[in-house]
């Protein structure tokens, strides 16, 4: 079975060395491992709450994807969306905020932190906090439960926030009487490096110290490199290279042969401007191929916007069924659809949906799933065995109407259990009778569910 981990990313500025070193490579490096199904998301909604400045919101949401595709995201592989592609996600947004306690987001580290800085200035409590700042947690939450992630990646900073969606999930499964929502799971990882930037504090944009990954190129990461910060030792003293930031960096990009040597060369008394000219060496080494897929990327933005597309289709191929289980557990469903269901109860009277097993010429085994009615709505792989397509259908029983994943299609939908793929629905003439069929689809798993 593989594990969902979702990585959000938040469109402002531009991407710089420690962007990639703490959070680009490492996360890219995991989503290429075994069992694992990588989302990213730019959370451009969430980059509103910081910046109202749109032509930096717009700018950023390119350079950003250029930047994680430049350096080797691979978009057949892992979901890649903008948040602000997927209408499902602030639709949830409001289904939780409305279970939401206050309080809860009243101890909202961030609220919190602006709170008390308006305290300390003498402002009322909340001066100049918008609403926005206020429900972050709630829209983080449903950022995580649309996808039913398993695994949320993320700096200590942000632990409150995974365990606020853990909360409003077990809140909204109690409240409604099942397992609608995954209950998500921090992942720390501790050996994520953190680079020193200029001055020798954390590489931050707020401290205005970055070294910058691509943005002016290869004469802007030299430039950068040549103003670190180092001590007044002269060339032909040692240097203490576990104190130097140079030696820090270095390290994030290089072997350990080569860290050895460099450790080496500075405390036998390397210049810090020759040391400083080797290290924008090895970075350079790694960062030119990549810079010239980023421009390249840059070159085309029609090409990233149908990357990112593409990546949303994927996404909402999930989130949609997802939602449209949760408008029915809240009695959203459409007029139509109730009513349209209504008339097949009573032309079905009496009548359940059922499995009807049968035998392929090639001698394998197979099911249907069909309605009350005879609708086929399923039809499922080929068994060779038909004990282990008897297993399935119990499986399949068991699911009800909400605990079943439907993974979207063009045209149709499938099945999957445990990850897989183990059924699909014929092909529909479009999108509306397909959701249409998705309805009767999540009525036939309900009724199956009250039998087993």
């Amino acid at each position: 079975m593989n594990t969902r981990v979702l990585t959000g990313i938040t469109t402002t500025g531009t991407p710089h060395l420690g962007n990639y070193v703490g959070a680009i490579r490492p996360a890219i490096a995991a989503s290429r491992e075994p069992g694992v199904d990588a989302f990213f998301f730019m959370a451009d909604y969430h980059a509103l709450i910081k910046s109202g400045d749109a032509a930096r919101i717009e700018r950023s949401r390119l350079e950003i994807a250029a930047t994680w595709l430049a350096a080797g995201l691979d978009p057949e592989k892992a979901t890649f969306y903008r948040q602000s592609d997927i209408p499902e996600i602030p639709e949830l947004t409001w289904f939780l905020t409305c279970i939401t306690s206050k309080g809860m987001l009243n101890r909202a580290h961030a609220y919190k932190a602006a709170v008390d800085r308006n305290a300390e200035t003498g402002e009322d409590a909340d001066a100049g906090i918008t609403a926005g700042l206020y429900m972050y947690p709630v829209l983080m939450a449903a950022d995580i439960l649309a996808f039913d992630a398993n695994q949320v990646p993320v700096g200590r900073d942000q632990i409150q926030h995974i365990e606020m969606a853990r909360d409003i999930a077990q809140r909204f499964n109690h409240l409604h009487g099942g397992e609608f929502f995954v209950l998500p799971q921090v992942q720390i990882d501790e050996q994520v490096a953190t680079l020193p930037g200029l001055d020798g504090r954390k590489m931050s944009k707020s401290y205005d110290n970055t070294i910058p990954l691509f943005a002016g190129g290869k004469k802007a990461l030299r430039d950068t490199i040549m103003r670190i910060v180092t001590d007044s030792r002269a060339p032909g003293e040692p240097k203490d290279a576990d104190g130097s930031a140079l030696f820090t960096l270095f390290r994030a990009f290089a072997n350990e042969s080569e860290t050895v040597a460099y450790r080496q060369a500075l405390e036998a008394g390397l210049g810090w401007g020759e040391a400083k000219q080797v290290l924008y060496e090895r970075i350079e080494t790694d960062v030119a191929p990549m810079r010239e897929r980023y421009e390249a990327l840059m070159a085309d933005p029609a090409g990233i916007e149908t990357i990112l597309l593409r990546g949303a289709a994927k996404a909402r191929a999930i989130a949609t069924p997802k939602l449209a289980a949760l408008r029915e557990v809240l009695g959203l469903r459409s007029s139509a659809a109730s009513g349209a269901s209504s008339t097949k109860k009573v032309a079905g009277a009496g009548k359940m949906a059922r499995f009807a097993s049968f035998r392929d010429a090639d001698g394998k085994f197979r099911f249907r799933l069909l309605s009350a009615d005879g609708e086929q709505l399923l039809l499922s792989m080929a068994f060779a065995d038909p004990k282990a397509a008897g297993a399935l259908q119990k499986r399949i029983g068991s699911l009800g109407a909400t605990g079943a994943v439907l993974q979207m299609k063009e045209q149709g939908m499938t099945l999957d259990v445990d990850g897989e793929a183990v059924a699909e629905t014929p092909d529909y003439a479009d999108a509306s009778a397909r959701d249409e069929a998705l309805l009767r689809l999540r009525e036939a798993l309900g009724q199956l569910a009250t039998k087993a």
